[in-house]
């Protein structure tokens, strides 16, 4: 069995691979596109962040990123900016979905199928608790070698809609990142006739490079937690648990950061 976890032949969703060659080459621009639409980009502009604060005169360990910010003074405003950007993740995994069923993978067969308690919330949890506690873990050792920048979880206005958007955002970031990255960028790398092992490596590495903002140690946790998460859905073809458990552990970390960091001068 773990073998099979390790070195797959198959994976739970295994689209057949296209042998066509106009059509992989329109796959290929396809799948540039839309991570370039999305993770990509974002990818592209980590590396330069990381850049930029390693090259600063504070260094890695003396640079501050906030996560979710303010974009107005004005706080409707502000919480207008805040949905718009939410949506904006929720039309990324749209947008990805889209594509797969197009191609004749719909949604229940990428894994969003109706959610299970026993097959999709439980190992959503434990996905959190394996991920989040060493990933707190890593993040602290990371910050006393240097190896990564302070992150502030939220750096919003106190206002009465705050945690509320913090959920919403932490929501919304599981299913944009599970959705394209994981279901969609393996799927289709699956139909180009990658191997699963070299498809999951794309994919984790791709999540890692999109969050090397946060520095090397963040960069690395999240190759990480690519790995389980992409290895996990390649095998059981399930996507909730993947959601629930990004979704848990984003929203600890935001909602936590701004209930505690208040009274925990050592969080701030």
């Amino acid at each position: 069995m773990i073998r099979e976890w390790l070195r797959p032949e198959t994976q739970a969703v295994d689209p057949a691979p296209q042998t066509d060659p106009r059509a992989r080459q329109m796959l290929w621009f396809e799948v540039a596109v839309v991570l370039l639409v999305t993770f990509g980009l974002s990818g592209l502009s980590s590396i330069l962040s990381l850049l930029e604060s390693a090259l600063s005169s504070a260094g890695l360990g003396g640079t501050t990123v906030a996560l979710n910010r303010s974009m107005s003074s004005i706080s409707l405003i502000d919480l207008a900016f805040q949905v718009l950007s939410v949506l904006k993740l929720f039309a990324w995994a749209g947008l990805a979905l889209y594509l797969l069923w197009r191609s004749g993978l719909g949604p229940r067969t990428v894994g969003l199928a109706r959610i299970r308690r026993r097959a999709d919330v439980l190992p959503g949890i434990g996905l959190a608790a394996l991920i989040g506690l060493p990933g707190l873990g890593l993040y602290f050792l990371a910050r006393a070698v240097g190896a990564n920048v302070h992150v502030v979880p939220t750096a919003l206005h106190d206002t009465w809609w705050r945690l509320p958007t913090l959920v919403l955002w932490a929501i919304a970031n599981a299913v944009a990142e599970e959705t394209v990255v994981v279901a969609y960028l393996l799927s289709r790398l699956r139909t180009l006739g990658w191997s699963p092992n070299r498809a999951l490596w794309a994919s984790a590495l791709l999540r890692g490079s999109y969050h090397l903002y946060q520095g090397i140690g963040g960069g690395l946790g999240n190759v990480v937690m690519g790995l389980v998460f992409g290895r996990w859905w390649q095998r059981t073809g399930r996507l909730w648990p993947l959601i629930i458990a990004h979704a848990l552990i984003d929203t600890v970390a935001f909602v936590g950061y701004a209930l505690l960091a208040p009274h925990l001068s050592w969080l701030r």
